[in-house]
């Protein structure tokens, strides 16, 4: 149980509002009123606003039919494209995980994701660490390690 003061709800209640602000003016290219109009009316997310019904944006009242299907087309659009920068940045960063045997291409994104990238950071990781970040067994990431840690004494 985390308990915190009214002055700590408020404050951790402002940095995540600060949070999603900057999100939402960056990712949907939208002033800051806009912003806050999307915060005020419980959006936290860009899916939220690409994907919540039409009909619930549209009973925002700051809002008509064509800046509700901007908004929306831009928030897609958006998560369209951090899709396929991160699918890039795992291509690129997790090909030197490519040849260990073993590894799935699921493996690779997931390890790509909690920043593992190469064979020295898999091998420097402990075998907990991996079934926390993978959801394999033990056998499987103690052998993964392994793999990862042979070119160290070829």
């Amino acid at each position: 149980i985390n308990i915190m003061t009214k002055e700590e709800s408020a404050q951790k209640q402002a940095v995540e509002t600060d949070v999603i602000r900057k999100l939402f003016v960056e990712k949907l290219d939208v002033d800051e009123e806009v912003a806050e109009i999307l915060i005020a009316e419980g959006f936290t997310s860009l899916e939220e606003v690409a994907y919540v019904p039409l009909q619930e944006m549209l009973e925002i009242e700051s809002f008509d039919e064509d800046t509700v299907n901007e908004l929306r087309t831009r928030a897609k659009d958006s998560l369209l494209t951090m899709e396929i920068a991160k699918e890039e940045e795992v291509e690129t960063l997790s090909e030197n995980l490519k040849g260990l045997d073993g590894l799935t291409t699921e493996l690779i994104t997931k390890l790509a994701e909690a920043g593992i990238h190469t064979r020295d950071d898999l091998a420097d990781l402990a075998v907990d660490e991996l079934t926390e970040i993978t959801d394999v067994g033990e056998e499987q990431a103690r052998g993964l390690i392994m793999k990862a840690r042979e070119h160290w004494f070829a």
